[in-house]
């Protein structure tokens, strides 16, 4: 079976997943993903990797538009991503709404679970985040840091201790089994990303490509984004 190539954010490998099969009933494609940090996304396709369809923030989105990479109007929004807090599935949801309270459950956490801090978009900022509480040193030790958010989610699923907690986008906590939202960042934290999809430049078949584009953006898919955490901008 011929297959579309798809270099994306690992924020949109639930949706990505949730719809791949009508994509293939439809088209007669199947959908090859490769899902990651968004730095390390971008990298990728700017290497010359096969690519059909890209999906990253809406404003990488468009710095490779006006750069060629991607075909000039075709990029579409799939939606707003908060940037949240996970624990295991099974424990006491604790609070995490005020600046003291997050910071509370991260000294008390054993671990704390999270993706690249230097090229995963949630990573950059938790750091950040960790820095603005003065907990970046004190909590060092505790760090798991993991190549993006899906696989910080699973391997915290897989570690023996409860008292774990993760930050990562939350498409990437829903769609993990074994661990539940908590909540989004505290306001003063917040980190509210959109996300688009676009065709590539160099797509073998645009118009497959842009098929796959509507159908993921499109109003059919509407509730599986937004059970999925893409909220509507």
């Amino acid at each position: 079976m011929k297959q579309l190539d798809l270099i994306s954010a690992g924020a949109a490998q639930g949706l990505v997943g949730r719809l791949q099969d009508r994509f293939q009933q439809e088209s007669g494609l199947s959908i090859q993903g490769t899902f990651g940090a968004v730095g390390l996304m971008k990298d990728k396709l700017l290497s010359g990797a096969p690519c059909d369809v890209v999906i990253l923030t809406e404003a990488l989105i468009a710095q490779l538009e006006r750069q060629g990479h991607v075909v000039a109007g075709s990029a579409l929004p799939l939606g707003v991503v908060r940037t949240g807090i996970a624990v295991k599935s099974g424990r006491a949801m604790p609070a995490v709404d005020t600046a003291a309270a997050l910071s509370t459950l991260l000294r008390q956490a054993r671990g704390i679970y999270f993706p690249d801090p230097v090229k995963a978009t949630a990573g950059i900022h938790f750091m950040k985040v960790l820095k603005s509480l003065g907990l970046d040193e004190e909590l060092a030790a505790k760090l798991r840091p993991f190549p993006n958010g899906a696989t910080a989610m699973r391997e915290m699923t897989q570690a023996a201790a409860e008292d774990l907690v993760g930050c990562t986008q939350v498409t990437e906590i829903l769609y993990t089994p074994g661990v539940r939202l908590v909540a989004a960042l505290p306001k003063e934290f917040e980190l509210a990303t959109v996300y688009a999809a676009a065709v590539c430049a160099r797509a073998a078949d645009r118009t497959a490509a842009t098929a796959l584009v509507r159908l993921l953006t499109g109003d059919d898919a509407k509730p599986i984004r937004r059970s999925g955490g893409f909220e509507a901008e």
